[in-house]
């Protein structure tokens, strides 16, 4: 595969060293003429310097016969840029892109970028997973059509707790495929009955997510 990487700050060093490493075909573009040179020095003759988001830097890196493009600057409006145009321009199949804020994934993915990867929201999700009983956390997100799977505690006051499945009145696009009960995990049917307590893994999507957590992690004293 080619692949070129955009970007050649630590992420885009480290990335490309690994792929390279797996013989893969690899250029790098880095506006800074000494960290291209720093790649090339170290990596061999695998990045070129000039702006990723320009067609002429693209056309010099040889994008329009790339596999991937991975956009993975620090600037998440030039990451876009440079994706949009990749895509759009170059008819390039895959593209990567990097997300610091993680507000702006669903937007990215709105705008036809096909995978978006934020480190602050990956980092969160472990976080929320080693902070005792917190209530919702983010397991994973699929970008095509914006669907979450969520882990999420059923709270005193949830309106599901004492009802089968079947006559829970979950949120638009929802499906609860599973419940873990005192650590044991469980296959959810229809007539599976939810306890307080029970951590249930959840499908969503990011527009109901917000309708699930207020429905099982009820607060009584809200």
């Amino acid at each position: 595969m080619y692949i070129v990487i955009v970007g050649g700050g630590k992420v885009g060093f480290h990335l490309a060293r690994a792929l390279i490493n797996e013989a893969q075909e690899v250029l790098v573009i880095e506006k800074d003429a000494r960290k291209a040179e720093r790649i090339m020095t170290v990596l061999g003759g695998t990045a070129i310097q000039g702006d990723g988001a320009e067609v002429a830097t693209l056309q010099e890196a040889g994008v329009e016969r790339a596999d991937v493009v991975a956009a993975v600057t620090g600037h998440d409006e030039d990451n876009l840029i440079i994706a949009q145009v990749a895509k759009t321009r170059f008819n390039v199949p895959r593209t990567v892109v990097r997300v610091n804020n993680p507000r702006n994934e669903y937007v990215f993915s709105g705008l036809g970028i096909d995978t978006t990867v934020s480190a602050t929201a990956l980092i969160l999700s472990v976080v929320q997973q080693e902070i005792p009983q917190h209530p919702f956390v983010h397991l994973l997100t699929l970008q095509e059509g914006h669907i979450e799977f969520v882990e999420a505690q059923v709270g005193q006051g949830s309106a599901a707790i004492g009802q089968p499945l079947r006559n829970i009145h979950l949120p638009a696009d929802t499906a609860i495929p599973l419940v873990i009960r005192n650590g044991a995990p469980t296959v959810v049917h229809g007539d599976t009955v939810l306890e307080a307590g029970d951590k249930v893994i959840a499908v969503t999507t990011n527009d109901q997510e917000a309708a699930l957590r207020s429905y099982l992690v009820a607060d009584p004293t809200s």
